[in-house]
């Protein structure tokens, strides 16, 4: 691939990088909007990290690194000098490696760039940033809300599209409504602040495909739907002649069997707990073993080296685990960081990892059946539902909505225990080119070859700095 150009070339030519969470070739052929820019354009597999998940994934795309080098081993490890499992955290700081950004400007100072919702957004050195950023308020409640940089553009998007729809962005009313406010605002943006790059993060796909299966009519009808959401904005890009690239973190494939990693680990007495108020709390300080799962991921955390062997005695054989990642199978996959677990589980390809440690569910803790991805040690798909063995679960939703809406206390606890309702999982590698992310673009010349996910950063930049060069092959 050619080299970007110096200060002195041309101005840089604009650029709009779609992040189109779950696209896969399958689905591709049920968005005709997208289709057609393939189809016009360039469009090419699109080799992901592993783990493949979001927050590794866009990573990955922004630095040219893996996680071995930019440090984000998942959506969320084990802090060790906190002691503390944290997921979705949103410091730009804890991202490794030359960022895009920062490359565009080296190369072409005065490089401005509008970041609208693609993770590690706080903190970053983007000229514009919107991200998802709920109102903690002192008593407990959590309202909608996004966070803005510079800050008045918070009002100026509340105002143009309403208030950021945070309960459509996750949980059992995730949808369409969400990716639609992003891609309004994204827009928004280029029509008033023309940024030279703008990322825009629609997750719309990711719903469906987790709670029904890549191959059921409400997934394909999901990609339909979003791809007539995408238009007006390829619409505006065009007319501005902005260049477009559309990619994918991952492709999402049939699940059937959760896997309970943590309880293996607590049977065998590696993981302990601590009670409170008869529930119980995983207690990471104390225990042996436990694990951080991350859909089809799962890093392993042992406390001392002389445990690895009971460790793997436990999990060796375990229904569902294809592979534990010792130190070399780390390496081997770009994953061997100090944030990484020990071991890194990786599950056959119709399963996922739940994060249940309780054995017994009279037992769990009561954030279990909150959509509360801040508090769960672990990735928990089953936010995407409600109870289906509760039969009241919609009366408690309403009374629950109707008490946050007079102002009282109320908790939400609609999420099942059950984990079996889940059909779509992601995070180990695909199986085929078919099941895994691609990356298209509006340029004829951009890709004529597979893209690896370290390679995406090299050619976006080469696109927005060299627009007249033939790019060729990414690698």
């Amino acid at each position: 691939m050619t080299e970007p150009a110096g200060p002195e070339a041309a101005p840089a030519h604009p650029l709009l990088v779609l992040d189109v969470v779950g696209l896969t070739p399958r689905l591709l052929a049920h968005m005709p909007r997208l289709r057609a820019l393939a189809d016009s354009g360039s469009y090419a597999p699109l080799g992901t990290v592993l783990p493949a998940v979001t927050c590794a994934a866009q990573s990955t795309f922004l630095t040219g690194v893996p996680p071995a080098e930019h440090g984000i081993v998942g959506n969320g490890w084990y802090f060790r000098e906190l002691g503390e499992v944290l997921l979705w955290r949103q410091h730009n700081a804890l991202v490794g490696g030359e960022k895009l950004w920062d490359a565009a400007r080296a190369a072409h100072p005065g490089y401005t760039v509008a970041n609208i919702c693609w993770w590690y957004a706080m903190g970053a050195d983007t000229d514009w940033t919107v991200t998802p950023r709920p109102v903690y308020y002192a008593d407990g409640r959590k309202e909608p809300d996004c966070y803005t940089r510079p800050p008045d553009l918070h009002d100026e998007l509340t105002d143009a599209l309403g208030t950021f729809p945070l309960f459509t962005f996750w949980g059992p009313r995730a949808g369409l409504t969400s990716s639609q406010w992003i891609i309004d605002a994204t827009r928004h943006i280029l029509r008033t602040r023309k940024p030279d790059l703008a990322l825009c993060y629609v997750p719309h796909l990711d719903y469906d495909l987790q709670r029904h299966g890549p191959d059921d009519p409400r997934a394909r009808a999901a990609a339909t739907a979003l791809d007539a959401a995408l238009a007006p904005l390829l619409d505006d890009a065009a007319a501005e002649g902005r260049t477009v690239v559309a990619l994918s973190e991952y492709g999402i494939t049939p699940v059937s069997r959760p896997v309970h990693i943590n309880r293996a680990l607590r049977r065998a007495g590696l993981l302990e707990v601590h009670t409170q108020d008869g529930m119980e709390y995983l207690d990471p300080w104390t225990s042996r073993a436990f694990a951080v799962s991350d859909h089809q991921i799962s890093h392993v955390y042992v406390r001392r080296p002389e445990d690895l062997p009971a460790v793997r005695e436990a999990l060796d054989g375990l229904d569902g685990i294809a592979e534990l990642l010792d130190a070399d199978g780390k390496k081997t996959h770009g994953l061997d960081h100090p944030r990484a677990g020990e071991l890194v589980a990786v599950a056959e390809s119709d399963a996922w990892f739940t994060y249940y440690y309780w054995l017994d569910d009279a037992l769990a803790p009561d954030f279990a059946q909150l959509v509360e991805i801040h508090r769960k040690p672990g990735y928990d798909p089953a936010e995407l539902f409600m109870d289906p063995l509760d039969p009241y679960v919609r009366l408690r939703a309403a009374t629950a909505l109707a008490r946050k809406k007079s102002g009282m206390r109320y908790r939400m606890a609609v999420v099942p225990l059950d984990p079996s309702p889940v059909r779509g999982s992601h995070g180990r590698l695909p199986d085929s080119e078919e099941e895994g992310p691609l990356i298209l673009c509006s340029r004829p010349d951009a890709v004529t070859g597979s893209v690896d996910a370290t390679e995406v950063k090299r050619l976006l930049l080469d696109l927005a700095l060299n627009p007249q060069r033939t790019t060729g092959d990414a690698s």
